[in-house]
């Protein structure tokens, strides 16, 4: 009888690729391009978002929709792409839905109407869930438990520039050749990254495929259930979940708006050098990635909560009127929150004593959740009350998080 690709030798228990081997390079490498083909295309009509505001005489939450519904789209996608997952291995799942993906991509420029552009963009962040509801997962199971946060983060670092790529190409493109043309242009960048990361990705060495339940749909059904219900019990993962929701739906509330605050007075930048600000994105590149190394050093508690409170001291900076504590403020914000987010994704699946899978999709769940809805909200709040209410409300949420983190993960006495 033949064995599938991604199945695990069942004689030999396999331990993960080393740090520094090549299938550790190799897998590191594909998930780098996974995330640029993911992050690029979800992200990328954030740096539109005024131009689109203008042209098409809509509000500023409403043109947040084109970020929102694709978010809003990956966060109810990625529980189903992890059970998909379970059964048909990780690298293919990740492989089928960066190629839909792709597909949605290159036609969301030729959408008729921006309802049109909406329901592509929605589906296209069905497609996009597969990787980070599997990577992490993936990760844990192809790599020693030894090196597991390092290589998490080094992947976070990775979605970084994936999303910084997206905002970079489209934003300044779209001043000279218009916004459809800049968003085309993101998805064919995604689908080079995408063809990388077929060729790259390694075999699954650490996966076994779920074996198929009992009793039917109302078995797996029950199945289903029971593995969420474990999740949904420790509070730590709870924990976890709820910071991903609160922490990335502030993050996106801030990038979503900002371009707007520095091309009103008193800065009145272009929108092509407004769009330059997502080059602050390097500086969570840089943070995810130490962050890790600190964690091995002073504990993941430590590292996330002073992360947290890094995140709410850039945002009470970037209430000032000044060009450069603005970016500064910004620069923190970023480095924090990706510092965090770095820490909590990969405690996820450590703090999991099963289906890891789905404890990533959860956090998944949470992190997109938050993106969709409060990224979406915070435009109602900058609106309505400006720019200082929303960077002061994000800076309570990320003190309270911080706060509750330290709480929820008190060390075992």
């Amino acid at each position: 009888m033949s064995i599938a690709p991604e199945t695990a030798t069942a004689s030999v228990r396999w331990e993960g690729h080393a740090r520094g081997s090549r299938g550790y390079r190799r897998l590191l490498a594909a998930l780098a391009f996974a995330g640029v083909a993911t992050f690029a295309q979800l992200y990328s009509p954030q740096a539109l978002l005024p131009r689109l505001s203008s042209e098409l005489g809509i509000d500023p939450a409403r043109a947040a929709l084109t970020v929102s519904l694709a978010t809003i789209g990956l966060a109810v996608a990625v529980l189903p792409w992890s059970f998909v997952a379970d059964r048909i291995g990780r690298v293919g799942a990740m492989r089928a839905g960066i190629v839909a993906a792709t597909a949605l991509g290159l036609a969301g420029p030729f959408a008729p109407t921006f309802e049109a552009l909406l329901a592509l963009r929605f589906f296209e962040g069905v497609a996009l869930g597969a990787v980070p509801a599997i990577a992490i997962a993936y990760l844990s199971e192809e790599v020693t438990h030894t090196h597991a946060a390092i290589a998490a983060g080094t992947y976070i670092a990775g979605t970084t520039v994936g999303g910084l790529a997206g905002r970079l190409v489209s934003g300044p493109l779209a001043a000279i050749v218009g916004w459809r043309l800049a968003v085309l242009a993101v998805s064919v960048l995604g689908a080079a990254a995408a063809a990388a990361f077929i060729a790259l990705a390694p075999k699954a060495r650490g996966f076994s495929p779920a074996a198929r339940t009992p009793g039917g749909v109302r078995g797996a059904a029950g199945t289903v259930a029971r593995r969420l219900a474990a999740q949904l019990r420790n509070g730590r993962l709870l924990m976890l979940y709820a910071q991903a929701f609160l922490l990335m739906g502030s993050f996106v509330a801030v990038y979503n708006y900002l371009a707007f605050r520095l091309e009103a007075a008193p800065f009145w930048l272009p929108a092509s050098l407004a769009s330059l600000v997502f080059i602050a994105y390097l500086s969570g590149t840089f943070s995810s990635g130490f962050a890790a190394s600190l964690s091995s050093r002073y504990g993941r508690r430590t590292v996330v909560v002073a992360s947290t409170v890094a995140m709410a001291a850039g945002a009470v900076v970037m209430v000032a009127d000044s060009l450069a504590a603005v970016l500064i403020g910004l620069l923190v914000f970023t480095a924090g929150f990706f510092a965090a987010h770095g820490i909590a994704s990969g405690w996820t699946g450590a703090i999991a004593a099963s289906g890891r899978a789905q404890a990533a999709s959860l956090y998944n769940l949470g992190y997109y959740g938050g993106s969709s809805l409060l990224g979406w909200a915070g435009g109602l709040v900058f609106h309505t009350w400006g720019w200082s209410a929303l960077v002061l409300g994000v800076a309570s949420i990320a003190l309270t998080t911080a706060a509750a983190s330290w709480a929820a993960h008190r060390p075992a006495r």
